[in-house]
């Protein structure tokens, strides 16, 4: 156990992993490992977590000017299948997506039935309007990524961000392509370890720096867990793709998450110096669904381990 933490508060922590069913966890504090649960190199799929991950790829094309985030979906030629997209739906630009303000509320690949039945009616919002949790969103970003850069998400975050920060076991093939036939843009769904999601809170932690190298931009880092929008989940905020956590509460100034659904995250603490990983295999026999608010009571634990 690391000098300084709670052996009380990291039993809890125990307790509280092993009667959710947690299948990994990961707590890293200043690039230490401080403890683990579970298999670190089990591969599972992070849901949404995967938007977080693009969100550091552009963060990279947006620093070498091959993305501009205000830049219209009319002037990127983004359109969608049958019902098309109106005109004051193509005023919504990159910036607003990154923010899911953009107020298209289109049907959209790998949304469950509470997404769908929880989706606003078309043309209720215009772009900047309102926050709302959209896969619409996250999935074009997907396709103006890869048409605006020429580059496969999946190889390119191997490329960019996987190999650069050393993680042990992602590659481009551990991503696939979910499709629907109501939209033209797929999920970029991922597969990852506990260890290779903190390493990733790890880069976020430094704003982006990996042993002295620049890999994702500071500044962009920066921008992407300000808390653009106050959310329908408590208080958290929401970033460019990445949760924000209140600074006046335990978590400090400048907390983040990335969320996926059943129990899915990587939460980022800096007063703590701590990244945290967490995973649920959907092979696991649970109690119950995990839900984000459990991740954020995971990480509370851990910040009061830690003290």
């Amino acid at each position: 156990m690391a000098l300084g933490w709670s052996r009380p508060a990291l039993e809890q922590l125990d307790g509280r992993v092993r009667a959710l069913g947690v299948t990994s966890l990961t707590v890293v504090q200043d690039g230490r490992l401080v403890a683990s649960w579970g298999p670190q190199d089990r591969k599972v799929n992070v849901r949404s977590v995967r938007k977080s991950l693009l969100g550091l790829l552009y963060g990279i094309a947006v620093a070498e000017g091959r993305i501009d985030l205000d830049r219209s979906l009319d002037r990127l030629g983004i359109d969608d299948r049958e019902p098309r997209l109106t005109a004051a739906e193509k005023r919504a630009t990159i910036r607003h997506l990154l923010k899911a303000r953009s107020g298209v509320y289109h049907p959209t690949a790998y949304e469950n039935d509470a997404m769908k039945a929880k989706r606003p009616p078309r043309g209720s919002a215009g772009p900047d309007e309102r926050w709302y949790y959209n896969n619409w969103d996250f999935n074009a970003l997907g396709t103006i990524y890869e048409r605006l850069t020429g580059e496969d998400i999946f190889r390119g975050f191997e490329s960019r961000i996987a190999r650069p920060i050393g993680m042990q076991d992602y590659m481009a093939a551990d991503g696939r392509r979910v499709f629907d036939p109501a939209s033209d843009h797929p999920a970029y769904v991922m597969a990852l370890t506990a260890r290779d999601l903190a390493r990733v809170g790890h880069l976020v932690l430094n704003r982006g720096n990996w042993n002295g190298r620049t890999v994702v931009p500071a500044a962009w880092i920066a921008e992407s867990v300000t808390a653009w929008s106050a959310t329908d989940a408590g208080s958290l905020g929401y970033g460019y793709l990445w949760w924000t956590l209140p600074p006046a509460g335990r978590f400090g100034p400048g907390a983040s998450l990335a969320l996926g659904s059943d129990g899915q995250a990587i939460g980022v603490v800096p007063r703590l110096r701590l990244a945290v990983a967490q995973l649920c295999s959907d092979a696991t026999k649970r109690p119950r669904r995990v839900r984000g608010a459990d991740a954020v009571d995971l990480l509370g634990l851990v910040v009061e381990a830690a003290g």
